[in-house]
């Protein structure tokens, strides 16, 4: 049985790590699996089987270091890379695979002749990083690290080509692979009792997402006061965590919007939330592929996002529609859809069925 050691940052509730603890559950009859993440604790840990072994540098979760830790541990691992793989990853392992972009691409890279690397790339390159001095010398340092793997598997075809407009001539092969979820999962899991309901008066939109730059919410504030200023009632209910949160709850509150807009946190089990919203938005600047629109997809909800590399995950799924990425264009698209009172772009229920992913990722993985 092969050796596979997977790594990420940590498995917190998030779209690739998700992914990730779907993906090795299948996988972990066929493979040994081990998950290396640099923070521990994370809530999705007690999601993986008992099959699956769990290394990792620190046992505190992310949110719980002081500032100075938050600044000096990612400082730390790139400045004494090599001795951080080779306490903590350094083993008989067949394949080692770095999962998210980022300090675990780096740490994973170190040389190791007897370990095939691979690399995973959730995100659109070009943007994930931004434009400054600092982007430009992180993009540089990052064509050198991810020439250090065999292969680098992209979640879609948009985040591959910008990839490599960004980064040509690359040595290590390139393959598309579209992320895993275990749809029985979430149906089973969209069945459970919360103590919440919407207010089914208005329109009901709703969001999971990272509170994070990328993800648009101020964006969005500011187009739901427009139309609520417009006399076009509707509520927006967004789920999850992260350090623009803070800054979002003083634009919530500066625009007294703290009726019709809401920050519900972070939830382990989205899913009735998601089933019972009129309607799915992923708005962001850019985006990967979107995991959370395959969990929408799954519970067949309508669907409405930016023209991103998310379009891809909504190409086969006619229940969806795709905006510019554009205020004015975004709020034209609410308007109409509580004007009109649309509660969904297409009446026909779809079959999931994504059990052809596994058998790719069981194909790389044996490869020699």
């Amino acid at each position: 049985m092969k050796k596979i050691i997977f790594g990420i940052t940590s498995l917190t509730l998030g779209g690739a790590e998700r992914v990730l603890v779907d993906m090795v559950n299948q996988l972990s009859d066929t493979f040994d699996i081990t998950i290396f993440t640099i923070y521990g604790k994370g809530e999705l840990e007690k999601s993986l089987n008992n099959r699956i072994k769990i290394k990792r540098i620190f046992d505190k979760p992310y949110k719980e270091l002081t500032k100075v830790e938050k600044i000096s541990i990612p400082l730390k691992i790139l400045c004494f890379q090599k001795q951080y793989y080779k306490k903590y990853i350094q083993g008989d392992y067949d394949i080692e695979i770095a999962f998210l972009e980022g300090p675990i691409t780096r740490l994973f890279s170190t040389k190791n002749r007897n370990t095939k690397k691979i690399a995973w790339i959730h995100n659109d390159i070009s943007k994930v990083y931004g434009n400054d001095l600092k982007a430009k010398l992180k993009l540089t340092i990052d064509k050198r690290i991810y020439n250090k793997y065999e292969k680098l598997i992209f979640v879609s075809k948009d985040n591959k080509e910008v990839f490599d407009i960004r980064y040509p001539n690359m040595k290590p092969t390139e393959e598309v692979i579209y992320n895993y979820i275990d749809s029985q999962k979430v149906i089973e899991k969209a069945k459970e009792k919360i103590d919440f309901s919407f207010d089914n008066k208005q329109m009901n939109f709703l969001t999971v997402a990272r509170l994070v730059e990328q993800k648009g919410i101020d964006r969005l504030i500011r187009i739901h006061k427009e139309l609520i200023a417009n006399h076009f009632n509707n509520k927006f209910y967004i789920i999850g965590d992260g350090p623009e949160r803070e800054k979002l709850e003083k634009l919530i509150k500066d625009e007294h919007l703290q009726e019709t807009f809401f920050l519900l946190g972070a939830k382990e089990n989205p899913y009735p939330y998601i089933k019972q919203a009129n309607m799915f938005c992923l708005l962001s600047k850019f985006e990967g592929y979107g995991m959370v629109l395959e969990e929408a997809k799954i519970l067949n909800k309508p669907i409405i996002i930016t023209n991103t590399a998310a379009r891809e995950a909504v190409e086969n799924y006619k229940n969806a529609v795709i905006v510019e990425n554009d205020e004015h264009e975004i709020y034209n698209k609410l308007k109409y859809i509580i004007e009109n009172n649309i509660k969904t772009f297409d009446d026909k229920k779809q079959i999931y069925d994504n059990h052809h992913i596994i058998k790719e990722l069981e194909k790389l993985l044996k490869e020699e």
